[in-house]
């Protein structure tokens, strides 16, 4: 593996557009963490940024909805996300934010130099322009039907329903967000990076890690599905992508440049520049040197994101540093997949999440609880789940059951038998361990074993596999029961209190390794543990590998003659009642959802609609389409041919003779090439499951619903 000098690590800058939960935990925040605090608990050095990504077009689309400016929004969500990550122990050096002039002047300055090295192509294009609000349109401005799955509330780039990518032009009936009218195709120039251009050298770096004939990492080291999207782009063959966009929001294009006016950086050139910016700011306040992490060859580049992010962050931002010149290209992007929640996809519009600032809330001193459930269902190589229930779990069985357990007996026997003084004890002392009940072990033999399981810890996280590094954790704890467990001291304090001293002292041995070893995972608990080991606080310099190189040579962590505290719980049980209140919530609460009710309509608008009563006589699947059913509809005064997008949940002969509600006086549109004369009207639960609206029985068809 190759040495380094420095390491820099980033995780996603969040966006400013709603709080946190614990997806967003679980993706690019915690791994990066525990990988942090124990890379300092090595004494490396180390430096984690962070910061707010505070433009797009989301948020200019949400301060317009709620009659507001978007610093207010920026403000509100970057002290929020500052709270919520202190409170769950996101122990970042610098946590910045884009809408800083420091992060303004640095993206400026990289825009300039691309353009004066020539790496831009300046190209023209046609894009929608709402006539009545005065400005082209950004792909969050724009909705419309989408092509794939017929959701009338797609976006210009996106899908929400379906997950597909899209780009305005795709959208059936497009219509502008500002004013509900139909944008207009109009020409526009913008900046665009040839990545076609970098295609070689960035299949080369992915492929072999190498890039201008020297190593830049080894690509065994990277995870799987983050090689796979890569090389899955690069095959596709990469095309140009703007640089720049018509807005109103965002970090300026030079104003040196011609044609600049009006312009702003595209978010995704803007934002990764926010590391670089960021490691400047903590440079200004540290008296430190932010180019010795980000331009020089021994330093380690290491991004921690969602895999929602990883072209950007292997493609398109190792392009713009290459083409600047001098800076360091990432070592290692150990993306994460996603976490489910209680069997479905997290989503913030329905409010199916759990917000960290809530749980903060909730659960004021539980934080490591929900960091150690997080790290062991990791989504490290696939998508994973959270459930309340395996967290009660977690907490209860592993933390209160296990680690606390263990800890807590120790802790009490000392001050029990020896006034909470570390007992000294005749070393030469046989003890049988637990894994042999004919072996002799000795005291400094079940440490050396120690010294091995903690290896075995040390090099899983260097690996990134933060779920195996827990696993050994709690499996030391496990051993260290198991010891107490075998020679039960409890029993034997009066017939062979010498034995027990070994027994004793080899179990505070173990605790206090636990002390140094559970930081990176649990660090409100070190802290407390620390305290009632009576030792000084951790301050992550070095910690760790003092403890190695002290078991490496015999030296015990914890001396004998050494006072311990009073007992206290490291952990406390976590109730049926307090779990099934966090169920309820799910789903139930408005105030942080992102869109719960669609934007207001006057009474003329609604009177527009004509619904009128109906029944379908006949149904088809469409050829080719997988969600579509052909209807044949009864209006009593005619019969109408529908396209409908429900063939996902029903079958053709269960509609026949099904009464409904239908949109009559919507544009005819063809979908798939059969024209579609309305829409039948549907009712959407929170998983997505369509049922219809129907008519009361007897109505007859053609009436008109007001």
């Amino acid at each position: 593996m190759r040495q380094f000098e420095r390491y820099l690590v980033t995780s996603a800058l969040p966006y400013a557009n709603g709080p946190l939960h614990i997806g967003h935990l679980s993706g690019a925040y915690l791994s990066a963490d525990v990988y942090v605090r124990f890379q300092r608990l090595m004494a490396k050095d180390i430096l984690f940024i962070c910061g707010s990504d505070e433009h797009g077009a989301a948020i200019t689309l949400r301060a317009a909805k709620e009659g507001i400016q978007p610093k207010e929004i920026i403000d509100k969500y970057h002290d929020l996300f500052q709270k919520s990550f202190s409170g769950m122990g996101i122990s970042f050096d610098m946590y910045h934010r884009t809408s800083d002039p420091l992060h303004h002047e640095t993206s400026q300055e990289f825009f300039k130099t691309l353009y004066d090295k020539g790496e831009f192509l300046e190209k023209e294009s046609e894009q929608f322009y709402d006539e009545q609000a005065n400005q082209f349109l950004a792909d969050r401005y724009i909705t419309g039907t989408c092509p794939k799955c017929q959701n009338e509330n797609a976006y210009g780039d996106q899908c929400e329903r379906c997950g597909s990518t899209l780009s305005p032009t795709e959208l059936i009936n497009p219509k502008s967000t500002l004013t509900g009218k139909t944008p207009k195709l109009r020409k526009t120039s913008h900046w665009y990076l040839p990545l076609d251009k970098y295609e070689d050298w960035l299949r080369k770096w992915i492929d072999e890690g190498i890039v201008d004939d020297v190593e830049l990492h080894d690509p065994s080291d990277w995870k799987n599905h983050v090689l796979g999207q890569c090389k899955s782009w690069l095959d596709g063959g990469l095309q140009p992508r703007s640089m720049t966009r018509d807005l109103d929001w965002g970090v300026d294009v030079p104003a040196t440049i011609p044609g600049s006016d009006g312009k702003k950086l595209y978010v995704w050139m803007d934002a990764p520049i926010g590391y670089i910016s960021a490691t400047k700011a903590w440079a200004k306040e540290n008296n430190g040197s932010w180019e010795e992490y980000w331009k020089k060859d021994d330093s380690a580049l290491i991004h921690f994101i969602g895999k929602d992010n990883i072209v950007f962050h292997c493609l398109i931002f190792p392009s713009i540093l290459k083409a600047h010149g001098a800076y360091v290209l990432p070592v290692n992007v150990p993306a994460n997949q996603f976490m489910n929640l209680e069997g479905d996809k997290i989503s913030t519009s329905k409010n199916w999440a759990v917000w960290v600032h809530e749980y903060l809330e909730d659960f004021k001193d539980k934080q490591d609880s929900l960091r150690y459930a997080l790290i062991k269902n990791m989504p490290e190589q696939k998508d994973s789940e959270f459930t309340w229930g395996s967290f009660q779990e977690a907490n209860n069985s592993e933390l209160v059951g296990n680690l606390a357990n263990f800890i807590n007996r120790v802790i009490v026997l000392t001050n029990k038998y020896y006034d909470g003084v570390v007992p000294e004890f005749d070393e030469d002392m046989d003890l049988i361990g637990p894994e042999s009940q004919t072996e002799a072990c000795y005291h400094d033999s079940e440490l050396l074993r120690l010294f091995d399981d903690l290896h075995v810890l040390c090099d899983a996280i260097r690996k990134y596999d933060f779920r195996g590094a827990l696993k050994v954790l709690m499996e030391i704890s496990t051993k260290g029961n198991q010891i107490l467990q075998f020679n039960e001291p409890w029993k034997k304090q009066k017939e062979l209190p010498e034995s027990v001293k070994v027994v004793m002292n080899l179990s505070l041995q173990y605790v206090t390794a636990i002390s140094v070893a559970c930081r990176p995972f649990l660090p409100f608990s070190s802290d407390k543990l620390r305290e009632i080991l009576n030792l000084e606080p951790i301050k992550e310099d070095g910690e760790f590998l003092d403890l190695l190189n002290d078991l490496a040579e015999g030296i015990h962590p914890l001396e004998a003659g050494h006072k311990i505290g009073a007992p206290s719980h490291l952990f406390t049980r976590i109730e049926d009642d307090v779990i099934q209140a966090q169920i309820d919530k799910l789903g139930t609460k408005e105030e942080e959802m992102e869109n719960p009710v669609k934007t207001e309509i006057h009474f003329d608008d609604f009177l527009k609609m004509d619904i009128r009563t109906a029944q379908i006589l006949s149904a088809e699947r469409v050829p080719k389409a997988d969600k579509l059913l052909q209807l044949e509809v009864d209006l009593g005064f005619e019969k109408r041919i529908v396209v409908s997008g429900i063939a996902e949940f029903f079958e053709p002969e269960d509609v026949v003779g099904k009464h409904v509600c239908l949109l009559a006086n919507l544009a005819p549109r063809k979908i798939r090439g059969v024209e579609s004369q309305g829409m039948i009207l549907m009712a959407e639960d929170d998983s997505g499951k369509l049922s219809f609206v129907s008519p009361n029985d007897g109505w007859p068809n053609g009436m008109t619903i007001r």
